[in-house]
């Protein structure tokens, strides 16, 4: 029973490490996929489990026993965890969902403050340009999303230039990459471990918004030379409420641009696809596992009542029943 318990979070981990190498490997718009999937079933795996150890520790307490009309004394019999262990995980349950609210609160604030920003930006369409001399551009969300870019930025990239620098940035909106940013982070939030993969994430969102580019303005050249010169010509980093073109590993960007595209290689998503398969079949088998515990605590499993002793019921309690009086005195 304990293996079978283990066994999402050992998946979950393995999801974690192998994910952002697989995603190296991948074609930007697979891996983005591929990431965020694994990313979902890694960090639902372990809040699950985390919380049905929980449970068992939960389940003792007599006043819950007596709502729930199970044995408390059974449930620490049955439970395959001791009381240390599921009160850290109880602990834990507790942690991730601070920290899942925190995140989330920060992230829905950055959402309302672009949409804020997008409407009160004057814009030709979905661009708007900036009078800044310092060189950016970067990629709003809102409603609609705006490509705001500055007019040192024009200044600084040619006509070809700026029409690839724009098509990237477009890309992040048409796609909307700052949602798989989002559920990377979210995830990341309940499961440490996937911390990682929120990095992974922004080059490979960067990476997709490249070949997006390069297939708008027909040009891997191109786009490799426009996200160069942007890099270059930006004098500070751009805001991290936003996706820009000079954002993540600039040079590892430039180079893939300038080899051939990654191919698809199904080995891996096959083997990513089953590695999440085996987490969510583990954690299905956990589940049915510890709803056994808690119906060998319950009176219909431990403590049956046969016919004789159903005239003797009147005159004395039921065996649980007196077990659960005897805890809340």
């Amino acid at each position: 029973m304990l293996i079978s318990l283990c066994l999402p979070l050992l998946g979950s981990a393995a999801l974690a490490l192998a994910a952002p190498a697989a995603a190296r490997r991948l074609p930007p718009r697979t891996a983005a996929w591929s990431l965020t999937c694994a990313a979902v079933v890694a960090a639902g795996a372990w809040v699950t489990v985390l919380t049905m150890l929980a449970l068992t520790l939960i389940g003792q307490i007599p006043l819950i026993a007596a709502e729930a009309e199970w044995s408390p004394s059974a449930l620490a019999r049955a439970t395959p965890v001791d009381r240390p262990v599921a009160a850290a995980c109880a602990g834990a349950v507790l942690a991730c969902a601070i920290t899942l609210t925190a995140v989330s609160w920060r992230n829905i604030r950055v959402l309302l403050d672009a949409w804020r920003e997008c409407r009160s930006l004057p814009a030709a369409g979905d661009l708007a340009v900036v009078d800044d001399p310092v060189p950016t551009a970067f990629a709003l969300p809102g409603a609609p999303g705006r490509v705001v870019v500055s007019s040192g930025m024009l200044q600084a990239l040619d006509a070809d230039e700026r029409r690839a620098l724009l098509a990237h940035e477009r890309a992040h909106l048409r796609h909307r990459h700052h949602l798989f940013l989002l559920t990377l982070q979210l995830a990341a939030a309940v499961n440490p471990l996937l911390r990682p993969l929120t990095r992974t994430g922004t080059f490979v969102m960067e990476r997709w918004a490249d070949e997006s580019a390069a297939t708008a303005v027909g040009s891997r050249k191109l786009v490799a030379q426009a996200v160069a010169r942007a890099a270059l010509a930006a004098k500070r980093a751009p805001r991290t409420t936003a996706l820009a073109a000079v954002g993540g590993p600039v040079p590892q960007r430039v180079q893939a641009l300038l080899t051939p595209p990654a191919p698809l290689r199904r080995g891996v998503v096959t083997a990513l696809a089953a590695l999440m398969a085996v987490c969510c079949i583990a954690l299905a088998h956990a589940g049915r596992d510890i709803d056994h515990i808690f119906d060998t605590a319950s009176p219909e499993h431990g403590c049956r009542v046969t016919a004789p002793q159903q005239e003797h019921r009147s005159h004395s309690p039921h065996p649980c029943h007196r077990e659960s009086a005897q805890r809340l005195s």
